[in-house]
């Protein structure tokens, strides 16, 4: 079992030659600049590593590129496996990065209550309070009601 150091080094490493091959060393016209590596994580053994990835584009430019990192998950695990120097070179797993639809979420979320916002405001704008100026009685005042 590898401590975390380690495993976060090489979880870097595999970010950085991933993202480098895929810049200059597939000619794959289905990746091309269209995918971002976010982040990568890598188990305690030091066996799998998951690589997520966004892509710049519409649902087809997705689904292409999935299958391109698919088709070039060898060449990859075999620059990652010259980049380390490790014993065994680990799997890859390619997994689309859900960061961009969740800041799409809370951005609509956001709007959302700013609207909610500006109405309030907007209609709490002519209102005045309810009774009195000071409501509270203070010692020494007279009930007249009494």
């Amino acid at each position: 079992m590898a401590d975390n150091a380690r495993a976060k080094k090489l979880a870097d490493l595999i970010r950085e030659v991933v993202a480098e091959k895929l810049q200059r060393g597939i000619k794959d016209p289905r990746l091309g600049t269209h995918v971002t590596i976010t982040d990568t994580r890598v188990t305690g053994d030091l066996r799998e590593a998951t690589v997520f990835y966004t892509v710049y584009g519409d649902d087809e430019d997705r689904a292409s590129a999935a299958a391109g990192l698919e088709s070039a998950k060898g060449i990859l695990r075999s620059a990652v496996g010259r980049a380390a120097g490790t014993k065994f070179t680990p799997t890859l797993a390619f997994v689309a990065d859900a960061l961009p639809e969740n800041a799409r979420t809370i951005e609509d979320l956001l709007d959302k209550a700013r609207a909610s916002d500006a109405q309030v405001r907007e209609t709490s704008s002519g209102a005045a309070f309810a009774g009195e100026a000071d409501p509270y009685k203070k010692p020494g005042e007279d009930d007249t009601a009494e």
